[in-house]
C-alpha cells in the first residue's frame, strides 16, 4: 500500500541442487553446529549459503572457516583490501559472481577504492600484474614456469616480494577452488544479494510466479516424489560399485603391477580425460559486470596434450605437497601451511564409513581414485598408484561431473549433479565436491610453488 518493493527470495534454501527440506535447517542443529554458525557469522557478518551447505560436514567446514578468516582477516604480508580484490579477481575467472558480489561488498567494507571497481585496468599496476598468474592458475596452471615467478618479483616499483607473493597464491587458488564448491552445489545467493531476490507481486497462490519459472511447483511435486524411494536400477550401481572395490582390493592383494605398466595406465588415463567433456559445452560468455575484474576474457581451461602440445609429467615424488609446498608456504607465511595441511588431509580421510545405504564400508579406495583423477587431469601423477582403478570405479557421468566442476565450474548444471551417484545422500555429493575441491586447490599450489621454488634456486 506504501508503494514499497518488498524483495521475495528467488530460491528455497542454499542450494538449487539440495531441497530445502533436505539441508541443515537453522534453528534444528545441535550444539558444536550451532557453535560452528556463531563462528561464521562472527567472522562473515553473515551465514552464508556455502556454510550452511558446507555443514554436512562440520569437521570440515570448522578447518575451512579457520583457514578463510586467516587469509582474509589475520596478520599476513597483504595488506586487507588487497585480500578482497585478489578474492574478486580469482572468482571472476570463473564468472562467480556470486563470491564476486560478497567480495566487492567486503572490499568496500575494510575501505578498498570503489574505483577499482570499474575494472581491473583501474587497480594499481601491482595488483594488474598478477593477472597472468590468476589466468594461469585458474586454468592452465601446467603451463607456470620460474619466468613467470621472476617477472612479478622483479618488476622495479611495483614488484612482489616472496612472502606477499605466497599469501597472493593461496588466495587465488582458495578462491578458484571455492568458486568449484559454489558451482558444484548449486549454492543460490542470499536474499540480500543480486540474483537473490525478486520484486514481482505474489500470484493468486502462496507461491511467487518467479518460482514457477525456476521449476518450483510447490507441495504437489514434493509430495509426488516421496523422499526414500530410490530407483531399483540405482541400488544396483552401488552394489555393482562396491563389488568392484572388493575386486580390486583382492586383485591388488593377489599381484601388484610393474612400474612400466604404472606408467602406461598413467599415460592412459591422462589422454582419456582429455576426451570427457561436458555434454553440455556451450560457451558461457562472462557478464559484464564480471569481466571486468580480469583480462583476456576469452582465455579459458584448454586440455594440456591438445594442439601438439606436450607437457611433462608433474611426478609427486620430485615435488610434493608434504615434502616440499608446506614447507615453503610455512616459511614464508607462518601458520598457512599448517592450515592448508590440515584442510587437505581432512577432505581427504574424511569418512562415515557408509555408501548410500550401507554401512560399515570402506571408502578409501574411492577416495583416492577421485583425489588421483583429479590430479591426473592436471598431468600430476603418483608412482604407487594404478591408475587402471579409476576406469572401474567412476563412471562416465561421474567423470564429466568432476571435471566440469574442476575444469569449468561455472558449467555445472543440476542434471550433471542429478545424473552422478544417483542413490547417494546429498551429503555424500557435498562430500565429493570437498574432494574436489582440496585436489583441485592442491594441484595449482603444486604448480605454483614448484616455479617458486626453481626461481628461488
Amino acid at each position: 500500500e506504501l508503494g514499497i518493493r518488498i524483495p521475495r527470495p528467488l530460491g528455497h534454501g542454499p542450494s538449487r541442487f539440495i531441497p530445502e527440506q533436505e539441508t541443515i535447517q537453522v534453528g534444528n542443529e545441535d550444539a558444536a553446529m550451532h557453535t560452528l554458525f556463531a563462528e561464521s557469522f562472527a567472522t562473515l557478518g553473515r551465514l552464508d549459503n556455502v556454510t550452511l551447505v558446507m555443514v554436512f560436514h562440520p569437521q570440515y567446514l570448522e578447518s575451512f572457516l579457520k583457514t578463510q578468516h586467516y587469509l582474509l582477516q589475520m596478520d599476513g604480508p597483504l595488506p586487507l583490501h588487497y585480500r578482497h580484490y585478489i578474492g574478486i579477481m580469482a572468482a571472476a575467472r570463473h564468472q562467480c559472481s556470486y563470491l564476486v558480489n560478497l567480495h566487492v561488498n567486503d572490499f568496500l567494507h575494510v575501505g578498498g577504492d570503489p574505483k577499482w571497481l570499474n575494472g581491473l585496468e583501474n587497480a594499481p599496476q601491482k595488483l594488474q600484474n598478477l593477472g597472468e598468474l590468476n589466468k594461469m592458475l585458474a586454468h592452465r596452471p601446467w603451463l607456470i614456469t620460474k619466468e613467470h615467478i621472476e617477472q612479478l618479483l622483479k618488476t622495479e616499483e611495483n614488484s612482489w616480494s616472496l612472502a606477499e607473493l605466497i599469501h597472493a597464491v593461496v588466495l587465488l587458488t582458495h578462491y578458484h577452488s571455492l568458486a568449484s564448491f559454489t558451482f558444484g552445489c548449486g549454492i543460490s545467493p542470499e536474499i540480500d544479494c543480486e540474483g537473490g531476490h525478486t520484486f514481482r507481486p505474489p500470484s493468486v497462490s502462496n507461491y511467487c510466479i518467479c518460482e514457477i519459472t525456476n521449476g518450483y511447483h510447490g507441495v504437489d511435486e514434493i509430495l509426488a516424489s516421496p523422499a526414500g524411494s530410490v530407483p531399483v536400477k540405482s541400488v544396483c550401481e552401488v552394489e555393482a560399485l562396491m563389488e568392484k572395490m572388493k575386486q580390486l582390493q583382492e586383485c591388488r592383494d593377489e599381484e601388484e603391477a610393474s612400474q612400466e605398466e604404472m606408467a602406461t595406465r598413467f599415460e592412459r588415463e591422462k589422454r582419456e580425460s582429455m576426451f570427457v567433456c561436458s555434454s553440455e559445452d556451450e560457451e558461457s560468455a562472462a557478464t559484464r559486470d564480471v569481466s571486468r575484474h580480469f583480462e583476456d576474457t576469452s582465455y579459458g581451461y584448454k586440455d594440456f596434450s591438445r594442439h601438439g602440445m606436450h607437457v611433462p609429467t608433474f611426478r609427486v615424488q620430485d615435488y610434493s605437497w608434504e615434502d616440499h609446498g608446506y614447507s615453503l608456504v610455512n616459511r614464508l607465511y607462518p601458520d598457512v601451511g599448517q592450515l592448508l595441511d590440515e584442510k587437505f588431509h581432512i577432505a581427504y580421510n574424511l569418512t562415515y564409513n557408509t555408501m548410500a545405504m550401507h554401512k560399515d564400508v570402506d571408502t578409501s579406495m574411492l577416495r583416492r581414485a577421485i583425489w588421483n583423477y583429479i590430479h591426473c587431469m592436471f598431468g600430476i601423477r603418483y608412482d604407487d598408484y594404478d591408475y587402471g582403478e579409476i576406469n572401474q570405479l567412476l563412471d562416465r557421468s561421474f567423470k564429466v561431473y568432476i571435471k566440469t566442476v574442476v575444469c569449468t565450474p561455472e558449467k555445472t548444471t543440476k542434471r550433471m549433479y542429478d545424473g552422478f551417484w544417483r542413490q547417494f545422500e546429498h551429503s555424500e555429493k557435498v562430500h565429493v565436491n570437498l574432494l574436489l575441491v582440496e585436489a583441485r586447490m592442491q594441484a595449482e599450489l603444486l604448480y605454483a610453488l614448484r616455479a617458486i621454488t626453481r626461481y628461488m634456486t
